[in-house]
């Protein structure tokens, strides 16, 4: 008889009776039990996370940014409450500990009651971070807890973020406020500019005419002494000549009896002192020009260089904004100019003042030059005369003291006015070297000031100047710099879709090793027969992949229909999975076959080391080293893989891999469990009264 009759004749066993056919029912649907079951229960945890209590805690009193108030904790619970990721739970920190420590809720997130105000020192003299504390208990549930870190690190990154853009935003705001105060500055270092440029050209007029003016002045200090020196001889002529007159006024009136023989014995002595007097007079007279016509033009000399140097003080250290660091010394030297003009005024007020004096003076001189130079004239002939001469010689004594009394203050005026002529040319001399140094320092200030005006228009270019909508785009991007561009290029839509490679082989392999605790792995009537070692196998596996295959179909039809699974390639899916029940009901067989009792064993550990080394929930990169070791070399660790790219989408080259794979474990293992099927067609004692029995 053919193997596959063999195999129909052992499934038409199990419809003799009723309890047969519920087995074999049973045995269908046992794979549900691990594939439907399990994949169902973990479908979409991740969706229902709104079912989890988890209490929340807002103890933040809120703080003030910039004129704004600011209530971080509200906007964050705003958030938490419009994400739905839990069943938030509003309470007291208090109960939030008892909740979580007794299990009433899962974990805890509070913020804490200077939550915004720390936020909030971001744009003060201390920043500091704000802190959120969540409190979680892994006796309740550990992976509630991994997942809570994750969802609270995406909120502690939300709210990072906004209080990032508010404190960058008033950065930009400060930035546009800079820009704008520097492009005033820069203006005003223009003005600044054109300002000490003007008063450069007016501290090198200044010099130009402080020089002209020392000239003036060293020319009127050597005026005045040389006036000064004849003032002197003015003053002792004239107080010889008024003794002279006055001793010849006396001898005259006293002895104007005798004068006569007198007259004629001293005529030439007479008319020698009367020439002497009208030459002196003379000379007084032209001193007395040359004093009225030098006088004042230095004192308005002496004025125009103090009035220069006053109004250059007082634009570059009244009127400018800032005052020129040269304004101490031009305040020094402006006080200088006004002593110096001071005293050339007083000299010019002296000569003005006593103008009358001189004028009278000045007639006196000539009315005693002339009386002189008569009497010297008229002096052969004083006998002659007397009565003539004893007049003119009273007048001549009257005028000479009026002369010497004059000469007397005249002398005196001028040693003040050559005092204050000297002071004068020291301190016109000490103007003109300050005015040097301000030419100086003023050329080196214009410099200065282009290069300032430069540098702040310059500057103000370079500082930023947002508008609003720029500002808002920049502090969003410097808020959050780095953005994960993620992209799944073959994304399951839930837990349950990424976990069915895992489950679905899991349930076939439970699938095979029940059928055969049901099914014989050697059929006995071929075995009776003395069939051939491979048709005797093929009998024992044929029934089994039937049994396979249904249960595959009605696995992937409740997870279809049912559950929501949606491989990306179906057909080739369903088509797979028969290729892997019938490699797991090769392998099942090959150690029932092989071992007996104890291959029921041996299939229990098979699966055991295929579940913990094929990768199936954490990359077996993260298993210790012995499970890495044995990965390569089971049939599970293929099928995981080829079950990924079939259901989820991907390169088809694991597929192919697997399919090899596979197709090399259920040949080998037929090829032994015929080996099997041969020996056990020799009957021994051990076989006829086996040690243990399941």
């Amino acid at each position: 008889m053919r193997s596959p009759k063999l195999a129909a004749l052992e499934l038409r066993r199990f419809a003799r009776g009723r309890l047969p056919r519920a087995a074999l029912v049973a045995l269908l649907l046992l794979p549900l039990l691990y594939g439907a079951l399990y994949l169902w229960s973990f479908w979409d945890p991740y969706g229902r996370l709104d079912r989890i209590p988890v209490a929340l805690v807002n103890d933040d009193r809120g703080a003030t940014a910039g004129g704004r108030k600011l209530n971080a904790g509200d906007d964050i619970v705003e958030g938490l409450r419009e994400s739905e990721v839990f069943d938030w739970h509003e309470v007291s920190d208090a109960e939030a500990r008892a909740g979580v420590e007794d299990g009433r809720y899962y974990l805890s997130l509070t913020m804490p009651e200077d939550f915004s105000a720390r936020i909030a020192s971001s744009s003060g003299d201390s920043p500091e971070t704000g802190a959120l504390r969540v409190r979680t208990n892994d006796a309740n549930n550990y992976i509630v807890g991994q997942i809570s870190r994750t969802v609270f690190s995406e909120v502690r990154t939300a709210a990072s973020t906004k209080a990032s853009r508010s404190f960058l935003d008033k950065i930009f705001i400060s930035f546009s406020d800079i820009h704008g105060e520097t492009v005033k500055a820069a203006g005003g270092a223009d003005k600044l500019k054109g300002g000490i440029g003007k008063a450069e050209k007016g501290s090198k007029d200044l010099a130009d005419g402080l020089k002209d003016a020392k000239d003036g002045s060293g020319d009127l200090a050597k005026g005045l002494r040389k006036l000064h020196t004849g003032a002197g001889d003015l003053e002792d002529g004239s107080k010889k000549v008024a003794e002279g007159t006055q001793a010849l006024a006396d001898k005259v009136n006293g002895i104007s009896g005798k004068v006569g023989p007198f007259l004629k014995d001293n005529e030439r002595f007479i008319g020698d002192t009367a020439q002497f007097v009208a030459d002196s007079a003379g000379t007084v007279r032209d001193n007395l020009d040359s004093l009225s016509e030098t006088a004042p033009a230095a004192a308005e000399r002496a004025r125009e260089a103090s009035g220069t140097l006053d109004g250059v003080y007082r634009t570059r250290c009244e009127d400018a904004v800032p005052p020129d660091a040269a304004c101490p010394d031009l305040k020094l030297a402006k006080g200088a100019a006004a002593d110096v003009a001071s005293i050339a005024g007083d000299l010019d007020t002296l000569v003005s003042e006593h103008d009358s004096d001189l004028e009278k003076l000045d007639e006196h001189l000539a009315a005693l030059q002339k009386q002189a130079q008569a009497l010297a004239d008229r002096a052969p002939h004083l006998s002659e005369d007397l009565d003539d001469a004893v007049r003119r010689i009273n007048e001549l004594n009257a005028g000479a003291g009026k002369v010497a009394a004059g000469a007397t203050k005249l002398h005196a005026g001028l040693g003040t006015a050559k005092t204050g002529s000297v002071d004068l040319d020291e301190g016109v001399g000490k103007l003109k070297t300050g005015a040097d140094d301000l030419s100086g320092g003023m050329y080196k200030l214009v410099d200065g000031s282009v290069k300032l005006a430069d540098g702040l228009h310059d500057g103000a270019q370079k500082i930023p100047d947002y508008d609003e909508r720029e500002r808002d785009r920049r502090t969003e991007v410097m808020a959050d710099p780095v953005q994960l561009a993620s992209q799944s290029l073959h994304r399951a839509p839930n837990y349950g879709t990424g976990f069915a490679p895992y489950f679905i082989p899991l349930s076939l392999w439970v699938g095979a090793m029940v059928a055969y605790m049901l099914i014989p792995p050697l059929n006995r009537r071929a075995l009776a027969a003395g069939a051939s070692a491979w048709r005797i196998a093929l009998a024992g596996w044929l029934p089994v992949l039937a049994i396979g295959i249904a249960q595959t179909a009605a696995l992937m039809a409740v997870l279809h229909w049912a559950v929501g699974l949606e491989p990306v390639r179906a057909a080739g899916t369903v088509g797979f999975l028969f290729l892997v029940t019938g490699c797991f009901a090769a392998l099942v067989q090959l150690l029932n076959a092989r071992f007996g009792a104890a291959g029921r064993i041996l299939v229990l550990a098979l699966l055991m080391l295929q579940l913990t080394s094929a990768g199936g929930t954490y990359p077996v990169q993260t298993s210790p080293g012995f499970f890495n070791a044995i990965h390569p070399y089971l049939p599970m660790s293929y099928i995981v893989e080829a079950l990924r790219r079939l259901i989820t989408g991907g390169g088809l080259g694991p597929v192919w891999q697997a399919c090899a794979v596979l197709a090399a474990f259920t040949a080998g293992a037929l090829a032994l469990t015929a080996l099997s099927a041969r020996r056990r067609q020799v009957w021994t004692l051990d076989k006829l009264h086996p040690e243990l029995s399941l």
